[in-house]
C-alpha cells in the first residue's frame, strides 16, 4: 500500500491523528473527490491539488499559490517518481484530478444560478 501525506510527512492531521484536538483534520483526508487517486485514500497523495492543508506548519494558500509551494515537496517527488513506474502514469492521474476539478467547478456554477 501507498503512503498517504499524513502518513508520509506524520502531522498528525489524518484520519485519527494525534494533532487532530488541537488542529483539526486536514481536508486533504476527508476530500472524497480523489479517492483512489494515485492509490491514495482520498486525496492523501493528492495533497498539493487541496487548499486549506497544513504543510510545514502553515495552512496552505490558493490553488495557485499552493502549486506552486508545493512543487518543490518531497512527497510530491515520491508520488510522481511512484507514478512512473504505473501504466497509467503521473501524467494520466494528473488529467484525472483536472476533469474532478472541472466538474466540481461547473456543478458549483449550475447551483450559482
Amino acid at each position: 500500500m501507498k503512503a498517504n501525506c499524513w502518513d508520509f510527512k506524520k502531522c498528525g492531521r489524518g484520519p485519527n491523528g494525534a494533532h487532530v484536538q488541537e488542529l483539526g483534520v486536514c481536508p486533504v483526508s476527508t476530500y472524497a473527490a480523489l479517492n483512489g487517486m494515485h492509490g491514495g485514500k482520498n486525496a492523501g497523495r493528492a495533497c498539493w491539488v487541496v487548499v486549506g492543508s497544513l504543510c510545514g506548519g502553515t495552512v496552505q494558500g490558493n490553488e495557485e499559490q499552493k502549486q506552486s509551494a508545493c512543487w518543490e515537496c518531497d512527497f510530491l517527488h515520491l508520488v510522481k517518481q511512484e507514478e512512473v513506474t504505473t501504466p497509467q502514469g503521473f501524467l494520466y492521474t494528473r488529467l484525472g484530478m483536472d476533469e474532478v476539478f472541472q466538474h466540481k467547478k461547473q456543478r458549483k456554477n449550475l447551483d450559482l444560478k
